[in-house]
């Protein structure tokens, strides 16, 4: 990559913008692609980056993977979409890990109209499961302000 990042650490790679740079580091095996590939989705075409996030999605290193993910949920709100090869990792890896804020981040930024289905039943499931979290708080909390008041009563 360029002599502007540091390839011990990785600094810099948020600014990477050249997915044939990315392309050699690949080749190469440099650590940090999953980082570098944030860059990408941040300065490059996502039809340009799309490839290298999924290759990135695949990488051994847990973390790169993880920021390989980050990077899709990335393009979801530079874009308000997404390419159908991400729309597809990101269902193949699912609700519950690593994608799970990605695949949130591209419900809330990808218009529903342009979800694909397996998208759609998913923003009616997790707009369901939200509201009631929300609910159920707000009777735990109504619960709780009740029994400070007759606690207080008491005393």
């Amino acid at each position: 990559m360029t002599s502007e990042w540091d390839r011990r650490n990785g600094q810099g790679l948020l600014a990477l913008d050249d997915p044939e740079e990315w392309d050699a580091a690949f080749e190469r095996g440099e650590p940090h692609l999953g980082t570098a590939v944030i860059g990408l989705a941040f300065h490059s075409p996502l039809e340009e980056a799309t490839p290298r996030i999924v290759r990135a999605m695949r990488l051994p290193d847990g973390l790169q993977r993880a920021n390989a993910f980050v990077a899709a949920g990335h393009a979801a709100r530079l874009n308000g979409g997404l390419t159908p090869e991400l729309f597809a990792a990101l269902r193949a890896e699912g609700l519950g890990g690593v994608a799970e804020h990605p695949i949130r981040d591209t419900l809330t930024f990808v218009p529903f109209r342009d979800l694909p289905p397996w998208f759609k039943r998913q923003w009616a499931f997790v707009t369901a499961h939200d509201k009631l979290e929300y609910w159920g708080q707000r009777v735990r909390d109504a619960v709780g302000d009740a029994r400070q008041a007759l606690r207080r009563r008491r005393d």
